[in-house]
């Protein structure tokens, strides 16, 4: 009997040092964060205090870990909710930025994002739209947003009662809260999650047109839209003029695992 409360202690130790937060840092001031190279990854909120089953942790951890593995420049977004609710394996980003709410104010450079953690509808929202205000006020070139779907976490707030798999989703949430308490924390899944509800590509497609940021009223007119979801073939949301116009791309990818895949041949 002995043995197996040592057992049962030994086990619960192991998982608090799993789950431990990073140690305490300090937050760069937006003015000092500089931005190298032609891809940055914001990780956003990666917190249990919205993410309460930890849906996206391995997603955001493998994410990080694809980043650094290619010398790709990591932010980590912190709001004030309590550190210790913080859940990324890796504690040495780039640059540790704090934002409330997504909000970005320091010079997104690069002209692609890697988009991680947080909520889908609210501050990874709030962050994509800063990123494109940014990007349609710089010289016209080629954008791109990857979103990393086992990464981000999303309460389908945009999906209808009248959508097809609206009783799938609900029955899904039904499963994975059963018997937590009330409140927001736990209702929660991964866009890679909400996908496999979805299943039909064509609903699938018609999901991410609802939640991509406001491209259409951000980007000039001069700018190509298309959005890809995993190896697929891309879908023109909105046609330019001209031979090669310049180009915002988004990008839905599963997981950073598979950026590593052949169907992946360039790795993003």
């Amino acid at each position: 009997m002995h043995m197996r409360a040592f057992l049962i202690v030994l086990v619960s130790l192991y998982s608090s040092l799993s789950w431990s937060a990073c140690p305490p840092h300090k937050f760069t001031e937006p003015a000092q964060v500089k931005l190298q190279g032609d891809s940055v990854m914001i990780v956003v909120h990666a917190t249990s205090t919205y993410d309460a089953r930890f849906s996206t942790k391995r997603g955001i951890d493998e994410a990080v870990r694809f980043a650094k593995g290619r010398k790709i420049p990591v932010v980590y977004l912190q709001d004030d909710t309590p550190e210790e609710f913080y859940f990324t394996e890796d504690c040495s980003p780039s640059y540790w930025v704090y934002s409330d709410a997504g909000e970005i104010s320091f010079d997104i450079a690069p002209s692609h994002v890697y988009i991680v953690g947080g909520h889908l509808e609210l501050c990874v929202s709030t962050a994509l739209n800063a990123a494109l205000y940014q990007w349609a006020k710089k010289a016209p070139r080629n954008f791109k947003v990857t979103y990393l779907m086992d990464g981000i976490y999303s309460n389908g707030k945009v999906i209808d009662a009248s959508d097809p798999f609206y009783p799938d989703f609900v029955r899904f949430l039904d499963i994975v809260t059963y018997g937590r308490p009330g409140g927001d924390h736990w209702p929660k899944l991964s866009l890679l999650e909400t996908m496999g509800i979805i299943v039909r590509e064509d609903h699938e497609l018609e999901y991410i047109k609802q939640i991509l940021p406001r491209w259409d009223r951000t980007m000039p007119k001069e700018y190509m839209v298309a959005v890809q979801l995993n190896g697929s073939v891309t879908k023109v949301l909105r046609s330019a003029p001209g031979w090669k116009p310049p180009t915002l791309s988004f990008h839905f990818v599963d997981s950073a695992i598979n950026l590593s895949s052949p169907e992946f041949p360039h790795g993003n």
